[in-house]
């Protein structure tokens, strides 16, 4: 398993992942930015640098994340969440089939382990309202303007 540290405009970056894929990509405060990156990485990199500078909405390097079958599922419906677009933890409680599964839903959102990459942050409240993240909110919203400035500058 490779390790890589990048700096964002939210913090540094932690990217771990092998031959098969990307398997963590989560937000520290502050850490040693690396000076190499293994080559299993280059394109997570790259495309994550991207998508910090605007030049980039989508993700097509390989993932595996590590999680439950229930997780996978969800994890899953958040990579159909389109960039710029938002869902509610109802609505995708809904399209999993179980409405009721709402807390297991928010659940699983929360353990996301590829920040950005599989848009937890895409997924707000019913009523449009900043709920938890992992990453603190301050850092949701930044994401939510990144990815549609028109829209989120109205709700706020």
């Amino acid at each position: 398993m490779q390790t890589v540290f990048i700096n964002t405009p939210l913090g540094t970056a932690k990217i771990k992942g092998d031959e098969l894929g990307v398997s963590v990509i989560s937000i520290l405060q502050e850490g040693e930015i690396s000076k190499t990156i293994p080559l299993e990485l280059k394109d997570a990199v790259k495309q994550l640098q991207e998508y910090f500078e605007g030049k980039r909405t989508t993700f097509n390097f390989p993932i595996n994340p590590k999680g439950t079958d229930f997780q996978q599922k969800v994890w899953k419906a958040l990579l159909e969440i389109p960039y710029g677009k938002t869902t509610s933890y109802m609505d995708l409680s809904k399209k999993l089939g179980d409405v009721k599964a709402i807390r297991a839903v928010a659940s699983a959102n929360g353990k996301n382990p590829l920040w950005i990459v599989v848009p937890c942050h895409r997924v707000i409240g019913s009523d449009g309202s900043l709920t938890g993240y992992a990453g603190g909110l301050w850092r949701k919203k930044w994401l939510l303007e990144h990815e549609n400035p028109l829209k989120q500058q109205s709700l706020f």
